[in-house]
């Protein structure tokens, strides 16, 4: 290995390549899988095609990572990047599911014109860099790991305070009856605690991999605690083949066509801030050709996601913050960490024995991991000049306050039209475009050069600070 070689793209040894692989998947995989399986449950699906979606699910989710991480001509954008059905596609897929008219193939539908839609609007989007100077980019990774708090501490708690559940084919939120219970609550502690301990006084690969050996420590611990089960295991199938269409040819409808290509736009203005996050976080410079080639992935991904029966991708904020705690910014490992998912959705006894790793275990190194990706936007922020603009005082405070609507008024917005809930009930979306509107009327809006060059050097007193 030459000095030359960047960090993001050092090829690193398999005995360290693989466990390091092996937490990202185990970071990502509860979002993951939570998406297909509450689409297969408000449909009503039998068991065993509940469980065919979460591993044609895993499968797509390694093909798209692997696109995204490896790259193509004019596709990916080469970063450490583990891709995973969208959140903010659930909502329209619920309503779609509830439509007799569409139905699971009218979704598969929807989901492959919001990819060719991705194909085609990527290069727009990606113009969108000098909209996004530092005051910008740190406002919105702040208000990401702010964001992804609230899904770091709901698994420290045993998942979320309400659970959907299919009563008369009608989906409704129900309370979690092993919510916030003192078991849960010290399992997650506890993985806090070793994650800390290895940072604190361990060194090199051990240091590396604390994440995943908290979890693997929590898992012990949930097992003891007879929190941990196995049946799952043991009744999945050895091996699995995904193939396209499995459920029948996909059926187009406009609306629901047109509904999917909205949530395109949301995940892939997302998107932006992720790679400009991960930019910052790895010190690789990203140009607007590499914005094009990641957004291209997001449409490419989600293409295939319809195709192999599964849904939209984007990338997993949540990785982002492993790259920052772990320092690691090989995009090998995620390339692998793809290879896994596409094994796991092969073979889906293998899927159920990670699917088993409770939320709880997962809580805990959450808590760590999206406080580093605020920690990351703060430390973007550092480099902005406040004292003598105290106009960047004014974007920060009220781009923040606007991205923290939905998390702490989540109904906020009820009385607006439904259709606009896919752009308003994503805090990261509220806080870009008000940060980039406010920086443009407050600071104007610079040429390409002036932002890549104001980008850059930003990313170089992240990287030496």
């Amino acid at each position: 290995m030459t000095a030359s070689v960047h960090p993001v793209d050092q090829k690193l040894a398999p005995t360290l390549l693989a466990p390091l692989a092996l937490q990202h998947v185990l970071v990502m995989y509860a979002g993951a899988v939570a998406v297909p399986l509450i689409v297969g449950r408000a449909l009503n699906l039998a068991p065993e095609e509940v469980a065919f979606l979460i591993s044609a699910d895993l499968f797509a989710c390694g093909i798209a990572t692997l696109i995204q991480c490896f790259g193509f001509p004019g596709v990916g954008i080469r970063l450490p990047v583990m891709m995973g059905v969208t959140f903010a596609s659930l909502g329209p897929m619920l309503s779609m599911a509830n439509a007799p008219d569409v139905g699971l193939l009218g979704i598969f539908g929807s989901v492959i014109v919001a990819g060719l839609f991705g194909l085609l609007v990527a290069p727009f989007i990606s113009r969108l860099l000098p909209l996004f100077p530092p005051v910008v980019t740190g406002t919105i990774i702040l208000v990401i790991g702010l964001s992804l708090m609230r899904v770091g501490i709901n698994w420290a708690g045993g998942g979320q305070p309400t659970m959907i559940k299919v009563v008369d084919g009608v989906p409704g939120a129900f309370p979690n009856p092993n919510y916030a219970q003192l078991p849960g609550l010290a399992v997650a502690f506890f993985v806090l605690l070793v994650i800390l301990a290895l940072l604190r006084w361990t060194t090199g690969f051990a240091r590396n991999i604390a994440v995943l050996l908290g979890i693997v420590a929590g898992c012990a611990l949930a097992g003891v605690l007879g929190m941990m089960h196995f049946d799952k295991v043991g009744q999945a199938a050895w091996v699995g083949i995904i193939l396209p269409f499995h459920f029948g040819m996909p059926q187009f409808h406009l609306v629901p066509s047109i509904t999917m290509c909205i949530v395109m736009i949301v995940v892939m203005i997302e998107s932006l801030g992720m790679f400009l996050a991960l930019g910052d976080i790895t010190g690789r410079k990203i140009t607007r050709e590499a914005l094009t080639r990641g957004l291209r992935a997001d449409g490419l991904g989600t293409l295939i996601g319809g195709i192999f029966n599964t849904f939209p991708y984007t990338s997993f904020s949540q990785n982002v913050g492993l790259v920052g705690v772990t320092g690691v910014r090989s995009r090998w490992v995620t390339i692998a960490g793809g290879g896994i998912l596409i094994v796991l959705g092969l073979l889906p006894k293998m899927a159920a024995l990670v699917e088993a790793v409770p939320q709880v275990v997962l809580g805990g190194a959450g808590l760590v991991m999206f406080g580093m990706v605020a920690a990351t936007g703060a430390r973007i922020l550092a480099t902005v000049d406040f004292r003598t603009n105290a106009n960047n005082l004014f974007v920060v405070a009220i781009s923040v306050g606007f991205g923290m609507i939905p998390i702490v008024a989540p109904t906020f917005f009820k009385a607006l039209p439904h259709d606009l809930h896919p752009l308003l009930e994503s805090g990261i979306l509220l806080a870009a475009i008000v940060s980039v509107s406010l920086n443009a009327f407050f600071n104007g809006v610079k040429s390409e050069a002036e932002a890549s060059a104001e980008a850059a050097g930003a990313a170089a007193a992240v990287e030496h600070g």
